[in-house]
């Protein structure tokens, strides 16, 4: 993934702002989230998300951005073709870790153990 616009806006007061909204707009499955569940079993194919940026830091190469991630999960039923059980989004929340080249604006990101976050 690239975030060019979150590198263009790094130090600036817009970055946290700029950054969520980069993030929010990538497809879901980009991000570590099924890793993420805690009460569902799946990520909701109809999950927005909604991004919080918690901590920021930089080096000489990269930007580092701590992020918490609120999402939708589902639990699934008894796969049984009569279950009249309907599917009910689980909202769920995991914190991101993403480290972003600071020349080339690839990034990668990575589940953050959320007892240790």
């Amino acid at each position: 993934m690239v975030l060019s616009n979150s590198v263009a806006a790094w130090g600036t007061p817009a970055f946290a702002v700029t950054f969520a909204a980069e993030v929010q707009a990538l497809d879901p499955s980009q991000l570590p989230l099924q890793a993420g569940l805690a009460h569902s079993s799946h990520v909701s194919a109809e999950t927005t998300l909604t991004v919080l940026v918690m901590e920021t830091a930089a080096t000489a190469t990269q930007l580092q951005v701590k992020a918490g991630v609120f999402y939708s999960g589902v639990i699934a039923g008894s796969c049984c073709s009569d279950d009249p059980t309907p599917m009910c989004e689980q909202l769920e929340y995991c914190t991101l870790r993403f480290e972003i080249d600071r020349e080339t604006a690839n990034a990668r990101v990575m589940l953050v153990d959320n007892d240790n976050a």
